[in-house]
Parts: structure tokens; sequence; C-alpha cells
């Protein structure tokens, strides 16, 4: 018995262990940021203007907005949780082709942006504001169109419901932060020692605008049922989601059937 008594008393110590580790380490299993010199210089096919902004708390925030010659609009752009712009930048150029203005930051902590230390989710959703407060200045609201990418949707879905943009467009999106946790961690109570929880199910009761979903069947990342789970959440009857069959986390844009859904809502 005594011997059962100390097996157990281990178990449950290893297990407090792992949460206490998770709990510490959520931010490096969330954000994989790269950082970038502050006397980087991007080098783009399309031409573009690098913008800082000041946050309220003394953080600088560093964004690429890029410029289409005969522009239909600005595409507010939130991307995933690797890399930083000089990687996200080539991507907005496929949307500079389709003639839309780009407007994308990095978060806190990813290439030229500072302040990751003051990094929350309530500071994400405020960055992101700033963002949007700025392209309010330059862009009608019937002109922005919300994208949102893996980690991004979840940031783009809560600027939706606090914002008027005309459309929603989200790639590779989860119900949750914590949904995708519970997939990868089924024996840790996510739900309780999660410092980002980005309950994008939440969010979406407030979207008033278009809400169109694009998620690969074989998503390793963001499983395609998160995805799925989401989009039967939407109360919203402008809602379509585009299924890629085969597609993968990283690799939608490789499938005909993505490129056409996308030039179908951008057009």
């Amino acid at each position: 018995m005594q011997k059962l008594k100390r097996a157990v008393l281990i178990l449950l110590s290893l297990f407090l262990l792992v949460i206490l580790m998770f709990h510490t380490l959520q931010d490096k299993l969330i954000f994989l940021p790269s950082q970038l010199p502050m006397d980087y210089t991007y080098t783009f096919s399309h031409p573009f203007e690098e913008i800082f902004l000041d946050t309220p708390d003394g953080a600088r925030l560093n964004a690429l907005h890029f410029k289409s010659q005969e522009s239909k609009g600005l595409i507010l752009y939130f991307h995933g949780n690797a890399g930083d712009l000089s990687r996200w930048g080539l991507i907005a150029m496929d949307f500079v082709d389709l003639g839309y203005d780009v407007l994308i930051m990095d978060y806190r902590g990813y290439g030229k942006s500072n302040g990751e230390e003051e990094r929350s989710e309530e500071v994400l959703f405020a960055d992101a504001q700033l963002f949007y407060d700025l392209a309010r200045k330059n862009y009608q609201e019937e002109a922005i169109v919300l994208y949102g990418r893996s980690l991004g949707s979840g940031i783009a879905t809560y600027l939706a419901s606090r914002n008027n943009p005309s459309k929603l467009l989200l790639e590779t999106p989860y119900y949750s932060l914590v949904d995708v946790a519970k997939g990868r961690f089924p024996f840790l109570p996510v739900k309780q020692i999660m410092k980002y929880q980005l309950n994008s199910f939440d969010f979406m009761k407030k979207v008033k605008a278009p809400i169109r979903i694009f998620h690969g069947t074989q998503d390793k990342i963001v499983p395609y049922a998160s995805g799925k789970k989401l989009f039967d959440s939407i109360s919203n009857p402008d809602k379509v989601m585009y299924t890629i069959s085969e597609g993968e986390h990283n690799n939608l844009v490789d499938f005909e059937s993505f490129q056409t859904a996308i030039r179908s809502e951008l057009d």
C-alpha cells in the first residue's frame, strides 16, 4: 500500500510539473517569431511603404503597406504564428496582383516589432485595432477586407466583431485556440491554464460582414474539424466554407480550387 501511495504521489507530481511547464512555456509553444534588425531592408516586387506605430504602453509595431496600381480596396492581413514580414510580405504579393492594397503588421516580438514582454490576448487585439484605425484613415470601411490566417484568424474575427469591414476571410481558422490545444494535449486542463484562448466562435456572434472560410482536409496544425466546427457555429447566413480536398496547413495556395475561390471572393 505504501508503494502504491508513493507511485501515485510521483505521478501526481509529474502531472503538476507538466501543467506548470505548459503554463510557463505556452508563449513559446504558440508564438514562433523570428526577429529582424532595425536596419533590415525589405525587398519586394511591388511598391510598399514601411510603417511604424507606437502603442499606448510604449511598444513599437512594424508593418508594410503595399499599393496596387488600380486599387479595389484594402486587405488588412493578420498572419500566422511563425516568421516575420520578410516572409509574409511575399504572400501579400498575390493579393496585390489581384488589385488590392495590403496592410500587414508584425505582432509583438516578430520582425522589427517589440514589446513582447507585455503581450497578452487583450494587447494583441488592441494592437490590431490600431492598424484597423489607421486603415480607416485612408479607406472607407466598405473597402476594407479583413483576412486572418491560422493564428491571425482569431485576431481578424475579433476585429470583425467590433468593426464593419466589407468581408471577413479566414484561412485555416480554429474554433478557439483552446479547441486546438485540447486536440494536442487531451490529458491537460488547457482551458484553465491557457493564457490565450482566442475564442473565435464567441467573436463570430457579433460579426455582420460576409464570412468566408478556407480549410484543407489534411491540415495537421489546425485540424479541418476545428474550422468546420467554427463554420457550423456561425449564425450569420452570409457564410461560405471552401473545403480544399487534400489541402494541408501551409499549401492551400498550391491548389487551383483555393486560387479560384480567392479570386471569386475578391472579384
